[in-house]
């Protein structure tokens, strides 16, 4: 009896596992023909049903992919993906479109969703000032944002999309070097004056350009200042005034036969 459940159970599971390699029966995209797929995930796009979108786009590439509505569809696919806030997928299928149709003319768009995606990505660095605090935040998504419009920005100069991505680039740029300053600032408050040069340097380095850098040099004068590295910290003075004569910090609030840094507080 027990040797007759176990084949009517393995029986049953083969049964059920060959179903599952019919064409469903109730598929009411059953017969339709390329045009008709793409022409339904286009409006359920325009809608913005972004799932069901989705879902025909994928049928499409299935079943007809070597057509000229494969492509589109695998393009509109992440725009989809984008929309539907789902960055991961929104990315994996740029980066797909790029991979297969290297000289596509529309393919400067994938690249410019692929930087999309990733700076909306968790609501990153388009909207850090909501109160998290910026040292429990991963750049990783910012930086690589930056080198997908970098790339577009390289690639494609005359592209629609290229202005854009050359804003977005200056935005992530002082939200990097924000970040990194922000770290410093962590360290300076706990006494740790190497770490926080090296962090203050760093963004220095990496972010030259960026309006949070008259920040960091400040926090390098007061680190080469409290590690009594004399040299350093007048030559980070030397270049602070250089480039921001009128920054606040220089003021150092009330007047005093201190130097500026000795009474700067954050």
């Amino acid at each position: 009896m027990t040797v007759l459940r176990h084949s009517l159970a393995l029986l049953l599971g083969v049964l059920v596992a060959a179903c599952g390699l019919l064409p469903d029966a109730e598929d009411e995209t059953r017969g339709w023909s390329a045009q008709k797929l793409y022409s339904e995930a286009k409006d359920n796009l325009n809608q913005r049903n972004y799932t069901t979108a989705v879902k025909y786009y994928q049928k499409l590439e299935a079943r007809y992919p070597y057509g000229r509505f494969a492509q589109q569809a695998q393009l509109e696919m992440a725009y989809a993906y984008y929309k539907d806030n789902e960055p991961a997928q929104a990315i994996g299928a740029a980066d797909r479109f790029i991979k297969l149709h290297p000289g596509h003319p529309n393919v400067d768009y994938a690249y410019y969703l692929r930087g999309l995606a990733n700076f909306n990505d968790d609501l990153g660095w388009t909207g850090y000032i909501g109160g998290q605090d910026l040292t429990e935040r991963d750049p990783k998504a910012a930086r690589e944002a930056f080198d997908a419009f970098k790339e577009l920005v390289t690639r494609f100069p005359k592209s629609r999309y290229t202005p854009d991505a050359l804003a977005r680039m200056n935005y992530l740029l002082n939200a990097l070097a924000s970040h990194e300053i922000h770290v410093a600032r962590y360290y300076m408050k706990r006494a740790a004056y190497v770490a926080a040069a090296n962090r203050a340097q760093y963004a220095l380095k990496a972010y030259p350009e960026a309006p949070a850098n008259e920040e960091g040099l400040v926090i390098l004068v007061k680190a080469y200042d409290a590690l009594g590295i004399n040299d350093l910290r007048d030559d980070a003075e030397r270049v602070l005034n250089k480039n921001f004569p009128n920054s606040v910090y220089l003021k150092g609030g009330p007047k005093s036969k201190a130097p500026w840094w000795q009474i700067w507080n954050w």
